[in-house]
């Protein structure tokens, strides 16, 4: 049931047909009072009211009356609003995309690869360095390849290791195409580098894999080290313990800097490291040779 409209909701044609309703419907009742009297009215040219010259005989029907049309303006703003509301759908999807891509990427970047364990270098420069030896054959130890921010930490002696009950210590280094047959000690030092071959702290066991480290001097302490650039790849560096004997192979030959300690680095496979200062009388580089277990 459509709701009755108040006088302020219609149009103005709707007002002008409840209008011309209510006078044809007060025009009907003049007519039948006058025929009642015997007064003879022409009904076909009795206008209700000349001034809206409205026949009521030919009628009106509520279609007749016309809504007024809906202005442009508003289908503009319709359109516009419409528009705003998918604009902002369409930017909160996409914001969502880009959000949940960060997240992945986020999340990607937050996977550690898996790390390799690398081998610490625990030396600042390699050992064995000196001063040229003077007329009575002494040198001395080389402060200045050290820099010198760190000179006092390297001039502490390093405690020596403590080697568990059984542990194949090794005592002695033969090299036969160069006549070396000289005692190791524990720790290539100073101190220790005057008694012999010095065997790096962090070196393994003879035979496992890991990069044994021997170091020596070349022109002083019995110059035990004086003809290491005569080895050739494949002449014998033979490791002895007090059990067994562990042959190694030269591989290679190189002189480097003082400070190049990554040929201390440890190795995945059996080798062993020679180093002695270079070149001869000089000292201002080091000879290393690098050998391989057989």
């Amino acid at each position: 049931m459509k709701r009755k409209k108040y006088a302020d909701e219609l149009t103005e044609d709707e007002l002008r047909l409840r209008l011309m309703q209510k006078k044809m419907i007060g025009r009907d009742a003049r007519i039948a009072s006058y025929r009642a009297s015997g007064r003879v009215v022409d009904a076909q040219n009795a206008p209700i009211n000349a001034e809206l010259s409205w026949n009521p005989d030919k009628g009106i029907s509520e279609s007749d009356v016309k809504a007024p049309p809906k202005k442009r303006f508003d289908k503009i703003l319709l359109s516009i609003e419409l528009l705003a509301v998918a604009g902002v759908i369409v930017m909160l999807l996409i914001g969502t995309q880009i959000l949940q891509n960060i997240n992945r990427e986020s999340a990607k970047s937050m996977i550690l690869p898996t790390l390799t364990p690398t081998a610490l270098i625990q030396a600042v420069v390699l050992p064995g360095g000196h001063t040229p030896p003077d007329a009575s054959g002494v040198g001395q130890f080389n402060e200045s390849e050290i820099p010198e921010h760190l000179r006092g930490i390297v001039s502490v002696v390093p405690e020596k290791p403590v080697l568990a009950p059984g542990t194949e210590q090794i005592v002695r280094l033969r090299i036969p195409a160069i006549n070396v047959d000289a005692p190791v000690v524990q720790g290539d030092d100073w101190e220790s580098l005057k008694l012999g071959v010095g065997l790096n702290h962090f070196s393994p066991l003879p035979g496992q894999p890991g990069n044994v480290v021997l170091s020596g001097h070349n022109d002083i302490f019995g110059q035990v080290f004086r003809d290491l650039d005569q080895l050739k790849p494949g002449d014998e560096i033979i490791v002895l313990t007090e059990k067994n004997a562990y042959t190694y192979n030269v591989q290679n030959t190189e002189v480097v800097l003082p400070h190049q300690v990554e040929v201390m680095a440890q190795t995945t496979d059996e080798t062993i490291t020679l180093i002695s200062c270079y070149p001869y009388l000089v000292d201002d580089k080091r000879i290393i040779i690098k050998g391989k277990i057989l």
